[in-house]
């Protein structure tokens, strides 16, 4: 009897709130590339939502919608983890820019510059260029290799399961991301700031910045990288 009640609230719960799966799909899908299914997006957030039904605890003090909304758009960002088509050239590229980057910015003290990268890893501008598009058109910064995912830009509800030791850990650790990215270009950081704060779209900030779309795309996967960079050195340390 009391697991059909309990049943029954959480179909309660997710056909509530099954709206609120299909405004984070499609919120996301504008921000990804046109390769990006929005079905499959909309089939991990009812998972996400499925769980949380199950694991919300309203004594932890966050609302209904706010934890399912973490819930949702981290079951989405799995999917796309999982979902990496991109070939394996393409990661190589982007270990060899990052460890550039890592390599020009302990040498000089500053931010790597463009040409000394290029220079560095004996390429073209081209196709130094070409590559930074290529990491925004099949999304595969990985941030899981370094301890990010993309909730350590914003706040994130704990599920009551996280230790204080882990709590403390992650607290640092933003800690030292916020400091990562005040440290970015000032470029980079408005584009960043626009993007995972005010979420707007690639479109979107191009037309703030008065620049093209897939200009933005460009420095939008360079700040990725940079902060890969600078981040290994924190997670070097743990």
């Amino acid at each position: 009897m009391y697991d059909n009640l309990e049943n029954a609230g959480h179909d309660e719960l997710v056909t509530k709130y099954a709206p609120l799966v299909k405004r984070i799909a499609y919120h996301l899908k504008a921000r990804l590339p046109a390769t990006v299914i929005v079905d499959d997006l909309l089939q991990a957030g009812m998972i996400g939502l499925l769980e949380a039904s199950r694991k919300y605890d309203a004594n932890q003090g966050a609302s209904f919608e706010t934890y399912a909304g973490i819930r949702i758009r981290g079951s989405m960002l799995d999917e796309l983890r999982r979902n990496d088509w991109a070939p394996k050239s393409v990661h190589r590229k982007i270990r060899d820019i990052t460890q550039a980057i890592r390599s020009i910015e302990h040498r000089e003290g500053r931010d790597a510059r463009d040409e000394e990268v290029i220079e560095l890893l004996g390429i073209s501008r081209d196709e130094y260029f070409k590559t930074l598009q290529d990491v925004s058109s099949h999304r595969v910064l990985s941030w899981d290799e370094i301890g990010i995912d993309e909730d350590a830009f914003g706040h994130s509800v704990s599920d009551g399961k996280t230790g204080v030791h882990d709590q403390l850990e992650k607290q640092r650790f933003q800690a030292r991301l916020s400091d990562s990215i005040s440290s970015l270009p000032e470029r980079e950081k408005m584009i960043v700031s626009l993007y995972y704060e005010s979420e707007l779209n690639l479109r979107e900030i191009g037309s703030v910045m008065n620049v093209s779309e897939s200009r933005i795309s460009q420095l939008l996967s360079q700040a990725h990288i940079r902060l890969r960079a600078r981040m290994r050195d924190w997670i070097a340390q743990q």
